[in-house]
């Protein structure tokens, strides 16, 4: 006879199933009284070809695109540094910017179409200008500071600096020691942009910054004015040896180059910083610092003759 098995029944847990019919275990989820919301449902909408598009404008924040902004610009009271005209651009749609960069003296310049737009955004239409950080100032707005200030005229003027970082420094360094304007020179040179407003740590906002169109003339001017005008050299008489406590102004060449031989032939006097050691050469901002701050000491501690 076959034995036969009898299977027993699977053990149950000893805790009863929850009420409505919930596994045991399990905690229910409270009631608020509001249906559970539904998740937000993605929005299906393609983007339109604004949205896709990446931002067009000028990368600079001082620069202005488009024939339009360009020529309100020349037309204002802004001060434009410079204009830019894409190669092979139609003369006759620029010919009324041209002829306002020349009446304002505003260089212009022709650019590679490709570099016009890395540099002012693709839709600049061959045409763009960077506008001055801080407005300009003359030399006569110099001179009358000094006059308030009851001083002796203490000036910078750059011969074809073109790093805006030197710029920004030379222009903070001038403002710390109490000097009362830098002059630069309208082309071939860093101008009052962006770059120099943040190295200057916002001291280009404070002092009066002039742009000349000629360098030698200017000196000139300043000399049939009384005051003297010195040339930063290597060459030069040291700056421990040299008297410069009256009304001076201090000219600091470019980079590399230093004072032209046109605008040294022009000072009254040159003037050096004693050097030691394999470097014999300083970076511009630093001999601007260096020589300021001896003029500063001399009309301190030195009385006057």
């Amino acid at each position: 006879m076959a034995k036969t098995t009898t299977r027993k029944p699977a053990a149950r847990s000893g805790k009863p199933a929850a009420k409505g019919g919930r596994p045991a275990g399990r905690s229910a989820a409270p009631r608020t009284g509001r249906p559970a919301a539904k998740p937000a449902a993605r929005s299906t909408r393609p983007m339109d070809a604004e949205e896709r598009r990446p931002a067009r404008g000028p990368i600079d924040e001082n620069m202005l695109a488009g024939k339009n902004a360009v020529r309100e610009a020349l037309r204002s009271d802004l001060s434009v540094n410079k204009v830019w005209l894409a190669e092979g651009i139609e003369p006759n749609y620029v010919a009324d910017i041209i002829d306002l960069c020349k009446s304002k003296g505003v260089p212009y310049h022709t650019m590679d179409r490709k570099k016009l737009d890395e540099m002012a955004g693709p839709d600049n239409r061959g045409v763009a200008c960077e506008v001055a950080a801080a407005p300009y100032a003359e030399i006569e707005d110099m001179l009358a500071l000094a006059k308030e200030r009851g001083e002796e005229p203490l000036l910078v003027i750059l011969d074809d600096v073109e790093d805006p970082h030197n710029l920004g420094a030379i222009i903070r360094t001038a403002l710390c020691v109490g000097a009362h304007g830098v002059i630069i020179p309208r082309r071939r040179a860093a101008s009052l942009n962006a770059t120099v407003a943040r190295t200057s740590a916002g001291a280009s906002a404070h002092l009066p910054v002039a742009r000349v169109g000629n360098i030698a003339q200017t000196i000139k001017q300043l000399q049939n004015m009384g005051i003297w005008v010195a040339a930063v050299d290597m060459d030069g008489r040291s700056i421990w040896k040299t008297r410069m406590a009256g009304a001076l102004a201090l000219v600091l060449g470019s980079e590399g180059k230093g004072v032209s031989q046109l605008v040294k032939s022009r000072c009254d006097f040159c003037v050096g910083i004693p050097m030691t050691g394999p470097v014999s050469s300083l970076n511009v901002s630093a001999a601007a610092a260096v020589a300021l701050y001896e003029a500063v000491r001399q009309r301190c501690f030195i009385p006057a003759e």
